[in-house]
């Protein structure tokens, strides 16, 4: 892997030599000292990681979720300027304290889910043994010391290693596409074959996942994520809600129908091509001037013909036989859901407040309540109407209507009055024939004695 192919991830991606040539430097030293600095170059390293063994970029393991941490690693990853990191024991080792790792034998051994607290061998040990079996651990060198070096770490811990966040990813992927298919029985059962078929080209974008992939793809999938269930080579997607918890008789018969389907619809496809090709080689041979050659396959093609039209009915069998098989399937599950409903029905219909005397008595109660509220009701109205008569007389309602007919005559006549006041006119100039008029009404105004200045209006002046 060069270091221009490694300048492709996004998290090498516009980092400067310097902060490149410190990532790849012994940081265990900043455990303590500068725990933020070392907190994030661990998770710069663990997101390196991931992406690099997802990519299928290391050529000394086939696998896609699991990291082979040995010296072919440690190749992997020289970057020109910074060399060979010497920090891998360090960032391992956090990555298994943190879960984001997990040795592969443990991962796929284990039956406790790798998301439960203090689920690792070695905590549960712990806890049982107490402080003898932490120094025993320390004197057969499987435990880890603040005190030691990345170099020693790395010794210890080289390995295969599951990476969970690739391993989510891939599960995430594999229960999309599951949810796509047809929700049938027989969609939901697979071989270990099938499902290697079916899924290890896309559960990782560009990759193929390996045989090891897959087992710990479906361990994860069964264990931590609870959506599978296994027995021997069966493999049975699961909701949480459906309560099936186990793989049935019924189950393993689906799947040898589905698979002897699967084979029949494989052998099919190569019997035509062999037909195909026994064709093509015959009318090569008739050109070639070889007729005996040419009698040969178009013989053989005959006999793979007949062969075909076998094949396609027994496929044509197994297919109804499975569809009748699957019809039946899910009318047993219809019929126990008819079962179940009934039993929760009846239980809802024994339940003391249902009873038929209950019943009656709360209508009567109901009754007898709405009664009192008609009579509550009519009681206030009553009330109401005694309390208006008593405080309006018709005395005082002649009052207010006087009052009324005062108040509209007064308004009446202030209009009236406001008609009959004068209003000042604006100047109007007129032009008519030549003749230029200037006209200007003023009202009389009162000087400061009280007497009246009549008007006066200026005489009209001939246009010149």
């Amino acid at each position: 892997m060069t270091s221009s192919l490694l300048s492709s991830l996004q998290s090498y991606n516009g980092l400067p030599i310097l902060r490149i040539q410190s990532l790849y430097s012994d940081i265990s030293r900043l455990k303590h000292s500068n725990s933020t600095t070392y907190n994030s170059n661990v998770a710069w390293w663990r997101s390196t990681l991931e992406d690099i063994v997802s990519r299928g970029w290391l050529a000394s393991t086939p696998n896609r979720l699991i990291l082979h941490a040995d010296q072919g690693l440690l190749e992997s990853l020289r970057y020109e300027g910074a060399g060979k990191p010497v920090c891998l024991g360090t960032v391992i080792t956090e990555l298994v304290n943190s879960s984001a790792a997990v040795s592969s034998q443990q991962f796929l051994s284990a039956s406790q889910s790798i998301y439960e607290p203090g689920w690792l061998p070695y905590r549960v040990a712990a806890f049982v043994f107490g402080k003898p079996f932490w120094w025993t651990l320390h004197q057969l060198d499987l435990f880890s010391s603040d005190d030691e070096s990345d170099t020693e770490r790395w010794r210890r811990i080289r390995g295969d290693y599951v990476l969970v966040g690739v391993v989510e990813r891939a599960a995430d992927t594999v229960l999309a596409l599951q949810r796509t298919r047809s929700l049938n029985l027989a969609d939901t059962l697979y071989s270990f074959d099938s499902f290697r078929t079916t899924f290890a080209t896309s559960a990782l974008p560009g990759v193929t996942l390996s045989d090891k992939d897959i087992r710990v793809l479906i361990k994860f999938l069964e264990r931590d994520r609870r959506t599978v269930i296994t027995e021997k080579e069966v493999i049975k997607f699961i909701e949480a809600s459906s309560g099936a918890l186990e793989v049935t008789p019924v189950d393993h018969g689906v799947l040898e129908l589905k698979t002897a389907v699967a084979n029949l619809s494989t052998q099919i496809d190569d019997i035509t091509s062999k037909i195909d090709s026994c064709k093509t080689k015959a009318t090569a041979a008739i050109r070639q001037q070889q007729k005996s050659l040419a009698l040969s396959y178009l013989r053989s093609r005959n006999q793979l013909e007949d062969l075909l039209t076998q094949r396609i009915g027994s496929l044509e069998i197994l297919q109804s036989t499975l569809l009748r098989v699957e019809a039946a399937a899910e009318e047993i599950q219809i019929v126990r859901t008819y079962e179940s409903s009934t039993t929760t029905l009846r239980a809802l219909l024994a339940h003391p407040s249902l009873q038929r005397d209950a019943v009656e008595r709360t209508f009567d109660a109901l009754a007898d309540a709405n009664a009192d509220a008609r009579e509550l009701d009519e009681a206030v109205r009553a009330g109401m109407d005694v309390a208006l008569d008593v405080s309006a007389s018709p005395g005082d309602e002649n009052e207010i209507s006087a009052e009324l007919a005062a108040l509209e005559a007064e308004a009446l006549a202030e209009a009236k009055a406001k008609e009959k006041t004068p209003q000042p006119v604006a100047l109007e100039v007129m032009r008519s024939e030549g003749i230029l008029e200037v006209a200007q009404l003023v009202p009389e105004q009162t000087n400061a004695h009280g007497a009246t200045t009549p008007d006066r209006r200026p005489e009209p002046v001939l246009a010149r």
